[in-house]
């Protein structure tokens, strides 16, 4: 008999499943397929106390994935809203932040810029950095997870959210303090290096309520996004949108052609310089 489950952890080979009643399997899948993510629903069948495979993938409303030449690598599934996490300390990465902005256009799933750690001194001028994203139409929540999360609740409320960002920058601390509970692991940061530490090596789901559900991922050095093609990629910088089809050649990549009505936006001042530089260098990399 098969029974419906939501995968609410994944380790690589082998997954966490939920079944209806609430009870936690370990599973694998059949022969080599290991193309399931935190919050996919499957159906599986039972092969031992407390063990089982998946039989079957339901079909997904959403994929958040990485990829580059080489592997892709799946974030969440069936997710409604990506949490961007950075912080005042250590540095995020503006180019990061783009690219996981371009890969929740791409897929459909909202985004929402949680900027953590605004306790520490040089909180404005990070949210400074951050002004120019909110006049894109990006949602900007200040956070200091250690001392309240509450500023955080009301954009989780009745959504399937999952956490991204580089390590280091709280994610795990926001899951602890949402469900302290649950006792996930935090590391401090190095502050020599000004980067963060991976705390957190799989992806776990965890219920917010009956309505919200939260995924939190493993910390990110690099996003990828060999996945998509050239027309996925303009379409994923917003302020592109207005301009496209308007160049003086149809297939115009947006890099040196004469009449370009992206580059035309960004000499009027339309367009950011440094988001016209991301999309360029991102234009580069696809096969």
């Amino acid at each position: 008999m098969l029974l419906n489950g939501l995968v609410v952890a994944s380790y690589g080979k082998r997954y966490g499943v939920e079944l209806e009643d609430g009870t936690e399997l370990s599973c694998v899948t059949r022969g080599k397929k290991t193309d399931l993510a935190c919050g996919d629903k499957v159906k599986v069948r039972l092969t031992g106390p407390g063990e089982g495979v998946v039989e079957q993938l339901e079909p997904r409303s959403s994929l958040l994935y990485r990829s580059n030449s080489f592997r892709s690598k799946m974030l969440a599934a069936n997710v409604t809203q990506a949490v961007i996490v950075l912080a005042t300390q250590p540095s995020f990465y503006e180019e990061l932040l783009n690219r996981c902005l371009v890969a929740c256009e791409a897929a459909g799933v909202k985004a929402l810029i949680v900027l953590n750690k605004c306790d520490l001194d040089n909180a404005n001028e990070a949210m400074l950095r951050l002004q120019d994203y909110a006049a894109l139409g990006y949602n900007i929540q200040p956070l200091s997870a250690r001392d309240n999360v509450a500023p955080l609740k009301p954009w989780l409320r009745g959504e399937t959210s999952v956490l991204v960002g580089q390590s280091g920058m709280g994610k795990s601390t926001i899951v602890n303090a949402l469900l302290p509970g649950k006792m996930v692991r935090t590391q401090e940061v190095s502050t020599v290096l000004d980067s963060g530490k991976h705390t957190t090596t799989a992806a776990h789901l965890y219920h917010l309520d009956a309505e919200s559900k939260l995924i939190d991922s493993p910390g990110l050095q690099e996003f990828g996004l060999h996945h998509l093609n050239a027309e996925q990629l303009e379409l994923a910088f917003v302020e592109f949108r207005p301009y496209l089809g308007k160049c003086r050649f149809n297939n115009c990549r947006h890099l040196k052609e004469p009449d370009c009505a992206i580059q035309a936006a960004v000499d009027a001042g339309d367009i950011l310089p440094r988001r016209f530089a991301c999309y360029q260098q991102l234009r580069q990399e696809i096969p």
